[in-house]
């Protein structure tokens, strides 16, 4: 199948976006499909304000359509809500082409934490985007259940999974773990508000917090909390060392969809401690973590966890299964309807 993925989430960002939509065509392509992403790269761009790090692709719909047109896909997916996407939706509609479209992250919360105003106001933008869509891919059950409250009822599952050839218990730890009063207690992802890193690192449970990232938030968080390891972006085997080798994963956020990071620390046999909401719902179980809307509390469950349960429920997620379901929500194109839009 030709299938046309258009995403204004692409390198040089890292997030889990990214790192799905990356993964998921490597999947796609060892199975034999063809898959062309159009991205922000491609096109003139400028930065988006408060996050500089994704580009806002300044590109007409008609440009966006003739390369969806040239390609001739059998499916398009939209997986953002960004302009590059607007302008390709809109393309879509105009033509009569069908498209399905992804909900990767909770964008009402996500912009009410950065604007201050209402959730509310931002559910209207999300109805009117993907209510055109054939089917809205979402990772967990909770997500459909919440899109299906506001109005969204062609939702399909697409889950996630992990790199169980890097993301192992047997991973090296770094060095300087060595040295780090235990329990050591990691938080992993971007810097910035809509994290929630702050309060992690405002629990008081002894040990050593650690964060790997980057982002916005990182240097005032770093001077508010002198005693908190910060190590910067870390990537592969580096990356599942620091999970392997700290006691607790600590996952803060009340905005991620799902998590791809909970589900690596779990492989690599480290229990999650988060809230209860939507992502940690879905995939902590008692036997691989904790969920309490008292961190802290969640952090002291979860510390006495068995690794190797966690380990085992890790690597029972899978990419492959992930890249059949997002083959299964794809919506297969009429050749002609193609043809005469072209």
């Amino acid at each position: 199948m030709r299938i046309m993925i258009v995403t204004d989430a692409w390198t040089p960002q890292v997030n889990g976006v990214v790192r799905t939509l990356q993964t998921i065509r490597a999947e796609l392509e060892t199975m034999g499909h063809e898959v062309r992403v159009l991205s922000p790269d491609l096109y003139g761009s400028i930065p988006c304000p408060t996050y500089p790090e994704i580009r806002l692709a300044l590109v007409r719909p008609g440009v966006v359509g003739q390369a969806i047109a040239a390609f001739q896909p059998e499916a398009v997916h939209l997986a953002t809500e960004g302009p590059l996407c607007l302008a390709a939706r809109r393309w879509c509609l105009r033509s009569g082409v069908p498209f399905t479209t992804a909900y990767h992250t909770h964008f009402p919360d996500y912009v009410a934490q950065r604007t201050g105003l209402p959730p509310a106001w931002f559910w209207r933008y999300i109805r009117w985007f993907h209510g055109p869509a054939q089917a809205v891919l979402v990772s967990t059950g909770s997500v459909r259940a919440q899109l299906r409250a506001h109005g969204l009822h062609n939702v399909l599952p697409w889950g996630r999974g992990v790199d169980l050839s890097a993301f192992t218990p047997d991973a090296q730890p770094p060095a300087l773990f060595a040295d780090l009063p235990r329990p050591i207690m990691l938080a992993v992802g971007r810097v910035a508000v809509e994290k929630n890193l702050e309060a992690f690192l405002a629990t008081d449970h002894p040990g050593t917090k650690v964060v790997v990232g980057d982002g916005p938030a990182r240097a005032s968080l770093e001077r508010r909390y002198p005693e908190a390891l910060f190590m910067g972006p870390l990537f592969g085997e580096t990356l599942a060392g620091a999970y392997a080798g700290a006691d607790v994963f600590v996952f803060p956020s009340r905005t991620d969809t799902f998590g791809l990071v909970m589900i690596e620390a779990l492989a690599c046999g480290t229990p999650v401690a988060a809230y209860p909401v939507t992502g940690p719902v879905d995939i902590v179980t008692p036997e691989c973590g904790a969920l309490s809307e008292d961190l802290g509390q969640a952090i002291a469950t979860a510390l006495a966890c068995d690794r190797a349960a966690c380990a085992a429920y890790g690597r029972s997620f899978s990419w492959e299964r992930s890249a059949r379901e997002f083959l299964a929500g794809l919506h297969t194109i009429d050749r002609l309807g193609l043809d005469s839009a072209a």
